[in-house]
């Protein structure tokens, strides 16, 4: 399904670049690390028609990728926006092509093209979503759940969620926080959609203890193994009923057909930051819906910027499965939008303004800011 009506090229006259800081409403605990404060990037495009907006979804320390905020800072001011100035008029769909030669860097390169894209969009009156593709005007939404301090207290989390509206629960596990935290909910909530999500944390030797998930009937299990064991991956789901659903391993079109190819996923989580924008996450979505492969949109604690871009790209037809597209409010206290995504009803809504849908709360984005930079023609 390409992209129906190209954008009209903008006259791309700068970018303001800025880390924010925005606290979290709870510390979230993957097997990878804590987090209390969300680290981001957030793109400014500044056009002859006006701007643009992006989120550079890397955080802090290079522990769930290689990418992290001062490098992705780095090369998005040294060498990624410098080369996009460098012409005087610019096409969205041209960003990626552009950027190539630049080796890696993905979240960097997304969120420069998420900027462009919005700017161009707003200037033309549509919405991401029409833009995409899009079909629904919701999506259902639902929530990742930290690693907590005990099966007892992950129960109590999720309890919260469900009573939210949540229309599905993904807990993080880790070696040692698996099976007895996975038992605990099943136990606690009966048939709910439930999957896990492991980011990397066992070897193909751990296949006997991810076998025992195969008795609580999950939805999926997200990236038992490491980013670069598609192989692996395909042995290990030859071992497991549980479907295998690979996210850190999917860093491209590319990488997805391979995956596919060897049998190493038959669900798959797209992460528009992780393979280098939204049109890249168009093509996965395509090319698994023509392989009769179920999709679904991850989340990286986006603020309300990514999390629009995510409502709009969740609802193209081939999103099947609930993604982590949830409330602003699972993680934001305060947002740097003037209407963060609610949940209603399980579903949050897809923006229907111009380009993203989604203003930027000013006062907001300059309390959160910590480090700025601009950079002009």
């Amino acid at each position: 399904m390409p992209i129906a009506r190209p954008t009209a090229s903008v006259a791309l006259e700068g970018f303001e670049l800025r880390v924010l800081h925005l606290p979290l409403v709870s510390p979230f605990t993957t097997s990878f690390g804590t987090e209390t404060v969300r680290e981001v990037i957030v793109v400014r495009a500044l056009t002859a028609d006006g701007e643009g907006w992006g989120e550079i979804v890397t955080q802090a320390d290079p522990l769930y990728s290689s990418e992290y905020t001062q490098g992705a800072w780095d090369v998005a001011l040294r060498f990624l926006a410098p080369a996009l100035l460098d012409r005087p008029r610019l096409a969205p769909e041209d960003v990626a092509g552009m950027l190539e030669p630049f080796k890696g860097h993905r979240m960097a390169k997304a969120g420069l093209e998420l900027a462009v894209l919005d700017a161009a969009l707003r200037a033309e009156g549509r919405p991401l979503g029409e833009y995409l593709g899009a079909v629904h005007d919701r999506v259902p939404s639902g929530v990742s759940v930290g690693i907590q301090r005990d099966p007892a207290a992950l129960v109590d989390a999720v309890g919260r969620y469900l009573d939210d509206g949540y229309v599905r629960i993904k807990i993080k596990i880790k070696p040692g926080r698996d099976v007895a935290d996975t038992a605990a909910v099943r136990d606690a909530f009966g048939t709910i959609p439930l999957q896990v999500d492991a980011n990397s944390a066992y070897t193909l030797a751990d296949a006997a203890t991810l076998a025992e998930l195969d008795r609580f009937d999950l939805l999926l299990i997200e990236q038992p193994l490491q980013e670069d064991d598609l192989v692996d991956h395909a042995e290990l789901a030859r071992q497991l009923r549980t479907p295998v659903c690979l996210d850190e391993s999917i860093v491209s079109d590319k990488a997805a057909a391979d995956a596919l190819a060897l049998g190493a996923a038959s669900v798959i989580n797209i992460k528009a930051g992780r393979v280098g924008g939204y049109l890249e996450a168009v093509r996965i979505h395509d090319r698994c819906r023509d392989a009769g492969v179920p999709v679904w949109c991850g989340g990286m604690l986006e603020t309300g910027i990514g999390r629009a871009a995510n409502a709009a790209l969740a609802a193209l037809p081939g999103f099947t499965l609930p993604g982590d597209v949830s409330a602003s409010s699972r993680f934001y206290t305060r947002d740097i939008v003037t209407e963060p995504a609610v949940l209603e009803d399980g579903h949050v809504r897809v923006p229907t303004g111009p380009g993203l849908g989604v203003e930027i709360d000013r006062v907001a984005w300059e309390d959160f800011t910590v480090a700025r930079e601009t950079l002009t023609r």
